[in-house]
C-alpha cells in the first residue's frame, strides 16, 4: 500500500504556497525598484537579498527593524502595503495548513504510514484480526497471553477508538479500511513469514468466503479461522481449504447431542475449554418433551440432534411470517404464538415438558420465556441462547441451567484451534467414544493428578525441546516416560497423563509411556505444576536431562567440558 501523505500535502498546500511566493515576490520587487537614499543623501537601490531579508522578518510580524538606511516616503508607503499583503498571505497559508491537519483523508494517510511502519518492524509471531468487537477482543487477549501479537483491520472509527482505549500490551496495530482486498491484506502483513493466522468472523458468509480465497491465494501457509452459518457455506469453505470453520449453532447442537449420549465427554470438553473443572457436576439432559422457542437456525440444529435421539420436540415460533416459509412436514410440529404467555405455554404442554429451550435472537425475550415456564413448571430444565455478552450477568442471575453463547463458542473454538491445536484434535478424536470410556478417563485424571489438571502441548524440536532433540538427532532412542520423570527421585513418576500423540498424519489417543519419541512429535499432556516444571527442565537443561536419562549426578558430569 503506497503512502500518499506527501502527495496530499502537495495537493492541499499548492495554492497557499503559490500565494505566499507571489506576495513575497511582489514585495521584494517593489523594494528593489523603489529608490531610497543613503546617509549622505545619495540615491540607493536595495539589493534582492536585503529586500528578501527585510520582507521575511516583516511578513512574519517579527519586526526586527534592521535596515540598511532610513526609508524614504515612497518606500514607507510600499512597506505598509507589503505588511498587509504578506500578513494576509500568511493567514491564508496557516488557515490552509490547519484545515489540512483536520482533513480526514490526510489523517488516514498518516495512520496508514504509521501502521505500515509498525508492520515492517513486527518481528514476532502475529495474527490478523478482521473486524474489532467483543469476540475479537477476547481472541486478541488470549493471543497476547500466548506471546502472539495481533494486527487489526477495522473500518468503524468508533470501534477503533474502543480498541485504543483497551491499552493492549504490546500495542495492537490497526488499519482503518473500508474494503478488504489483496492490497489491504498485504499491507497488514499477510505475506510475512511470521504471520501465523487470520481470523474472519463476520456474520456475512460471503465476506468470510472472499477473505478465505484472498488468504489462500496470498499465503497458503497461513491458517484462516472463519465463521459459517449454513451447511452450504461450510462446504464452500472446505472446498477452498479453510483451516478452521466454526458454526456456533452446529457446535451447540453437537454439545447437546454429546450431553445426551456421553455426558462425560461433554465434561472433558468443558475442562479443555477451561469452562469447568473435572469435579463439576455431570451435565445430564433428561429425556421427555422438549419445547423449543424460536424456529431459527439454532432451533432447527438443536431439533435435529434431539430428533436423532428419539426425543419428542414441540416448536413455538413467535413470528407468524415464518409460517409461509415452512414445509408441510414442519407445520406439523411448529406452532405460532407468544412463548411467554402462560395460557399458550400450558396449551403447548409446558406442564408435561422436561425442558424448555429459548433460542430467539433477543435476550430479553429468552429470559422472559424461561421465567414464565419456570413459574408454571418449577422442575423444568431451562436452556437459553445468550446473544449479547453484556447480558451475561442477567443470565447467571436468572439461574438458567444451560446457557449457550455463540460468541463464547466462537472464542473458545478459534483460540483452541489456533493456540492449542492438539486440544482441538483431542476433542475431535474422542467425540465418538462412549460415556464409559470418558468416565474412566475423568476418574484417572482426578485420582492421578487433581480435579483441574494443567493441559500442555509439547513439540519435539530444537526450539522447544533442545536436549531431547539433540539426543534423538544422534540416533539414540527415547521414550515418552522421560517427560514424566521426577527430578526429585528419578525412580518416581510425576503426576502426568499423556492424552494424545500426533506424528505426521497419525494420531495416537492416550499413548503409552513406553511409546518411542520421534523428532516432530506433538504431545498433549495433562499434569500438575511440579510435573510441568520438571518436564521443562528435562527438555531444556543438559544436566537435568542427563539425570533423567541415566540417574547420574546432575551438576558434575560435564564439568570442565564447556
Amino acid at each position: 500500500m503506497r503512502n500518499n501523505t506527501f502527495f496530499i500535502i502537495l495537493q492541499k498546500m499548492r495554492m497557499p504556497f503559490l500565494v505566499i511566493i507571489i506576495t513575497y515576490t511582489i514585495a521584494i520587487v517593489g523594494l528593489v525598484i523603489i529608490q531610497g537614499t543613503d546617509t549622505n543623501g545619495n540615491p540607493y537601490q536595495m539589493s534582492i537579498f536585503d529586500a528578501f531579508y527585510f520582507v521575511s522578518y516583516t511578513a512574519t510580524t517579527i519586526g526586527f527593524g534592521e535596515i540598511p538606511y532610513a526609508f524614504t516616503y515612497p518606500q514607507r508607503i510600499w512597506i505598509t502595503f507589503t505588511i498587509y499583503l504578506t500578513v494576509l498571505g500568511w493567514f491564508y497559508g496557516i488557515g490552509s495548513l490547519v484545515s489540512l491537519l483536520q482533513d480526514k483523508l490526510f489523517l488516514q494517510e498518516i495512520e496508514k504510514a504509521r501502521f505500515l511502519k509498525q508492520i515492517r518492524n513486527l518481528d514476532e509471531k502475529f495474527i490478523i484480526i478482521l473486524g474489532y468487537n467483543q469476540i475479537t477482543k477476547k481472541i486478541i487477549t488470549k493471543a497476547i497471553a500466548q506471546g502472539i501479537r495481533a494486527v487489526v483491520i477495522e473500518k468503524d472509527s468508533l470501534k477503533i477508538e474502543k480498541l485504543m482505549l483497551e491499552s493492549f500490551t504490546p500495542t495492537v496495530p490497526v488499519l482503518r479500511s473500508d474494503t478488504l482486498s489483496v492490497r489491504v491484506l498485504e499491507s497488514a502483513g499477510l505475506t510475512k513469514k511470521n504471520c501465523k493466522a487470520i481470523v474472519s468472523l463476520f456474520d456475512d458468509d460471503v465476506v468470510n468466503l472472499k477473505n478465505t480465497l484472498i488468504t489462500k491465494t496470498l499465503n497458503k501457509n497461513v491458517k484462516i479461522a472463519v465463521k459459517a452459518t449454513t451447511i452450504n457455506h461450510t462446504e464452500n469453505l472446505v472446498d477452498v481449504d479453510a483451516d478452521i470453520i466454526v458454526n456456533p449453532f452446529s457446535i451447540i447442537s453437537s454439545e447437546i447431542n454429546i450431553a445426551l449420549t456421553a455426558p462425560n465427554i461433554f465434561k472433558l470438553e468443558k475442562w479443555l475449554y477451561k469452562i469447568d473443572d473435572l469435579s463439576a457436576p455431570l451435565r445430564i439432559f433428561p429425556r421427555g418433551l422438549y419445547i423449543i422457542c424460536g424456529y431459527g437456525r439454532m432451533g432447527q440444529k438443536i431439533f435435529e440432534k434431539l430428533d436423532k435421539n428419539n426425543i419428542e420436540v414441540k416448536f413455538i415460533e413467535i413470528d407468524p411470517k415464518r409460517g409461509r416459509q415452512l414445509s408441510k412436514d414442519e407445520k406439523n410440529y411448529v406452532v405460532f404464538g407468544d412463548a411467554d404467555d402462560r395460557d399458550f405455554l400450558i396449551q403447548t404442554g409446558i406442564m408435561d415438558a422436561v425442558a424448555v429451550v429459548a433460542v430467539t435472537n433477543d435476550d430479553t425475550t429468552n429470559l422472559s420465556i424461561l421465567a414464565t415456564a419456570k413459574k408454571l413448571n418449577p422442575d423444568i430444565m431451562t436452556m437459553a441462547r445468550e446473544n449479547d455478552l453484556a447480558d451475561d450477568y442477567l443470565f447467571k442471575s436468572a439461574n438458567v441451567n444451560h446457557i449457550f453463547t455463540p460468541s463464547k463458542i466462537l472464542v473458545n473454538k478459534v483460540t483452541n484451534a489456533l493456540f492449542n491445536p492438539l486440544c482441538d484434535v483431542f476433542i475431535k478424536s474422542i467425540i465418538n467414544k462412549d460415556n464409559e470410556w470418558a468416565s474412566e478417563l475423568v476418574v484417572d485424571l482426578v485420582q492421578d493428578i487433581n480435579k483441574n489438571p494443567l493441559v500442555v502441548e509439547v513439540e519435539i524440536n530444537l526450539e522447544n525441546t533442545p536436549e531431547i532433540y539433540k539426543h534423538l538427532k544422534s540416533n539414540e532412542q527415547l521414550y515418552l516416560k522421560i517427560l514424566a520423570t521426577s527430578l526429585y527421585n528419578r525412580e518416581d513418576k510425576n503426576k502426568f497423563i499423556p492424552l494424545l500423540l500426533q506424528r505426521k498424519n497419525d494420531t495416537i489417543l492416550l499413548p503409552s509411556l513406553d511409546e518411542e519419541l520421534k523428532i516432530g512429535d506433538k504431545i498433549l499432556i495433562a499434569c500438575d505444576e511440579e510435573a510441568l516444571s520438571d518436564m521443562e527442565y528435562i527438555c531444556e537443561n543438559i544436566y537435568e536431562f542427563h539425570y533423567a536419562l541415566t540417574g547420574e549426578e546432575k551438576r558434575t558430569i560435564f564439568k570442565g567440558k564447556r
